[in-house]
């Protein structure tokens, strides 16, 4: 785009607003303008350049993924196994009978966490070694929002009351059930042996 030239009339426009002015700033002493600019350097045309080119050479990594809060699956694989391998791939299977079980299906938060501590420490105290608690998967919440809502609260409630004391010292492995026993819903509980 070529700068088109001021034509004399505008010149001696500007000329006439110019004297009538008065400086901001007197104190400074004005800078001498040039009285024509120079002219722009055209640039070079851009040409292409043909490269080859193979599949994936030019592909990005994917995005990661923005998981705020892990799955309670992945968060309990993350703890890594502490009991017998073997037994852990028959329980994990559904190989393994569950000795005993408690359903906190419609239990609120205060009712369900003293059933659990009373449960777990007695089965542990009677001897038991895998016992199973069924949470159930949660209701469908239709209020959307900018917060998601976790489906399920007994469900994300019952690892971390496992990982905490009283019942820290009692639970060896927590791990989601296989779907014979419950799958999502449910939860297998590999106790330590009462000493």
């Amino acid at each position: 785009m070529t700068r088109r030239k001021l034509t004399d009339e505008e010149i001696d426009l500007w000329k006439k607003v110019a004297k009538q002015t008065e400086r901001m700033h007197p104190e400074v002493a004005p800078s001498p303008h040039p009285k024509s600019l120079p002219k722009p350097k055209p640039q070079k045309p851009v040409t292409f350049r043909g490269e080859t080119f193979e599949v994936g050479s030019k592909a990005q990594a994917p995005a990661p993924k923005h998981n705020l809060k892990p799955s309670i699956a992945s968060a309990l694989s993350d703890r890594g196994v502490q009991m017998d391998e073997k037994a852990f791939r028959r329980m994990k299977r559904g190989k393994l009978k569950p000795e005993g079980k408690l359903d906190l299906h419609g239990m609120r938060i205060d009712t369900a966490h003293p059933a659990l501590t009373r449960f777990i420490l007695s089965a542990q105290a009677s001897g038991k070694r895998l016992v199973l608690v069924i949470t159930g998967k949660g209701k469908h919440r239709d209020e959307p929002g900018p917060m998601p809502i976790p489906r399920g609260v007994l469900r994300h409630k019952v690892p971390q009351w496992l990982s905490l004391p009283p019942l820290a010292q009692a639970v060896l492995q927590v791990t989601p059930a296989h779907l014979s026993h419950g799958g999502e819903g449910a939860y297998y509980v590999y106790l330590r042996r009462s000493r």
